[in-house]
């Protein structure tokens, strides 16, 4: 870990060029390269903002090419600071997630401004024996974890008293990297678990929004806000989601791909244009609370009809029978695209029939996914995120349905 935190430390200081964490083989320390070989578009960043490029980190390319994000040191220190403002203080982190993602990035730049150790947990992580032992060898007074959803649900399946004890032991799990099912959170809750929900990437540096609320310095803009009551004010559907504050990256190092999403908010902080669809709802006197409501590539039409992948996802996940879902369109001769599902069970073979009916009450009969595919397992990214290009395939493969099903 030293190495690690001192690598990143002489690139933020300037001492070497931006560093970009590599993946780690299995059973191998996480490595690094010293980007030198980055554009003049890169230079000419550094120079427009006056920062200086520390790191450099790929979007995970679960929904199309990788990008190059360039991180400042100056964003990074302004997400650490206001990470630990919102969490009251800083505190040890536990390492669960590789620093080639933001996520562990994160980590070692909270970790670095702490002057605290992270303790690394790189493999093995939803084994709940190595979980606790790691956990029980944190010693700092306040200890902090980041975990993606799929992470922590396979912890709670299989967790005994004792692993249990050790996610107790946090004062905070944070949890991003993807939507949280409401009963995975009020299970959490239920066993005494202070789990926050994040959101944020590559380009905030990690989580800048803490359970729907901005972390200090940050502004949210989207085309609609919701009073408490649920009435609408501004343009009547979900917009896409913009951030802006000190944590947004300088651009990508493809220069073209920088003009399309990045600018500057009225305060004159740099913005980032995200994908992502969402509301804010005002509360009282209170902030506004974002709701993200999912992608803007996330919309699956079929027959004409508008579907949103993750509400239906969201509607799989509500049934106790279910343990992980994702949705996804494939393409359809009939219908343009049809609505696809791939599950993993807690109990049963198949996806109950009261499920399917639920889904058509709720969300209309073009919800209901007309395949659905039961999966052992869901195949995942090395960031813990399904694989959404290896998941749609596996739809486009597959037979169309029967006529009329």
């Amino acid at each position: 870990m030293e190495q690690l935190i001192g690598a990143l430390d002489s690139a933020r200081q300037g001492k070497t060029s931006p560093i970009e964490f590599t993946p780690a083989e299995a059973g191998q320390a996480p490595r690094w390269v010293l980007r030198e070989d980055l554009p003049a578009s890169a230079t000419a960043l550094e120079e427009q903002h006056g920062e200086r490029i520390a790191a450099v980190v790929r979007t995970s390319g679960s929904t199309g090419t990788p990008k190059q994000t360039l991180l400042s040191a100056e964003a990074l220190a302004a997400s650490a600071q206001a990470t630990a403002e919102r969490l009251n203080g800083h505190g040890q982190w536990l390492l669960t997630l590789q620093p080639s993602y933001v996520a562990g990035l994160a980590v070692l730049t909270r970790s670095l401004i702490a002057s605290t150790t992270p303790v690394p947990l790189l493999e093995g992580t939803t084994d709940p024996r190595r979980f606790a032992a790691a956990a029980e060898a944190m010693t700092a007074a306040r200890r902090y974890v980041s975990l993606v959803p799929t992470q922590l649900s396979r912890l709670l399946e299989t967790a005994d008293a004792h692993t249990l004890a050790a996610l107790r032991r946090f004062d905070a799990i944070l949890l991003g990297g993807g939507a949280s099912s409401p009963e995975l959170l009020d299970r959490a809750a239920n066993l005494g678990l202070h789990v926050i929900r994040t959101y944020g990437m590559s380009e905030t540096c990690g989580g800048c929004v803490y359970d729907g609320r901005p972390l200090p310095g940050v502004s949210i803009t989207t085309g609609i806000t919701h009073d408490h009551d649920g009435n609408a004010h501004g343009d009547h559907a979900s917009t896409p989601i913009s951030l802006s504050g000190p944590m947004i990256a300088l651009g990508y190092a493809e220069q073209d791909l920088t003009a399309a999403r990045f600018d500057h908010d009225e305060r004159g902080e740099r913005r980032f244009r995200t994908d992502d669809l969402g509301i804010l709802i005002q509360e009282a006197a209170d902030s506004p609370v974002l709701r993200v409501t999912g992608r803007a590539d996330d919309v699956i039409v079929t027959g004409g009809v508008k579907v949103s992948a993750e509400a239906v996802r969201l509607g799989l996940l509500a049934d106790e029978a279910v343990r992980e879902a994702f949705v996804g369109p494939a393409p359809d001769a009939t219908w343009g695209q049809r609505v696809c599902a791939a599950v993993v069970m807690r109990s049963g073979d198949d996806l109950p029939e009261q499920t399917t009916a639920r889904l058509r009450a709720e969300l209309g009969t073009a919800a209901v996914p007309r395949q659905v595919h039961v999966l052992a397992a869901l195949p995942m990214l090395s960031t813990g995120k399904p694989d959404r290009r290896r998941l749609l395939q596996l739809f486009a493969e597959a037979p169309p349905p029967s006529t009329g099903t």
